[in-house]
């Protein structure tokens, strides 16, 4: 069975990693980015008829400034998400398991959203009244431990910008020998070429993204 690199940075990396080995896989943790928290001041609620969250990052990096929010209902990408908005006190609209856009598709039209999210972030197809309001950034690392030890193996990517990363410091002539499993079609894209293979996840979730691993694993 080949080994599951993980490139999440924490915590989300220590659930997924969690899980894989609850699935029997060996798994190695190489976060790419570290998570660090920005300074920002909550807007009047009253403008707003709920919160979107499309990273449990952004609930763990709202600090503070959210307790005036957590009257607004949550509106959640992902059951991870939707755990840490109510770990946090936030009152849970809906859930979606098809990401940013999906969910969106069923929050009804003319919703003035919040979106408490990251620096780098990819802005949604939808005309919904949406504000953004930046609360954390990831900060690449600049010499990641251990991926020479990643040939052979299956390198599981969150997102479009962890796999430009991964790319970026994995030299093109080492690629043929390792398998991408990708949380969605964008993050395979931004892969590249040149890998053994780059497989999408049935839907961009954590669980399919395991599902899609531990498969990619064990041929």
């Amino acid at each position: 069975m080949r080994r599951l690199f993980l490139f999440r940075p924490e915590p989300g990396a220590r659930h997924s990693a969690d899980r894989a080995r609850a699935m029997g896989l060996d798994v190695t943790l190489i976060p790419l980015f570290a998570i660090e928290e920005l300074p920002w001041t909550a807007p009047d609620p009253s403008e707003f008829d709920a919160i979107l969250f499309t990273s449990a990052n952004a609930v763990r990096s709202a600090g503070d400034q959210a307790e005036q929010l957590r009257g607004l209902p949550a509106h959640c990408v992902g059951e991870a998400t939707a755990q840490a908005a109510e770990v946090a006190g936030f009152g849970v609209a809906s859930t979606g398991n098809g990401g940013v856009d999906d969910l969106l598709d069923h929050i009804e039209p003319g919703v003035r959203l919040l979106h408490l999210c990251g620096e780098d972030r990819r802005p949604p197809k939808h005309a919904h009244p949406l504000k953004c309001a930046t609360v954390y950034r990831a900060k690449p690392l600049s010499s990641p431990h251990g991926l020479e030890k990643l040939g052979g193996n299956v390198a599981m990517l969150h997102s479009p910008r962890a796999a430009a990363r991964l790319a970026e410091l994995i030299d093109p002539g080492q690629r043929a020998t390792i398998t991408i499993a990708a949380i969605s079609p964008a993050t395979a894209e931004a892969a590249g070429t040149g890998w053994e293979s780059v497989t999408a996840a049935s839907v961009p979730s954590d669980a399919a993204l395991l599902a899609l691993a531990q498969r990619l694993c064990q041929d």
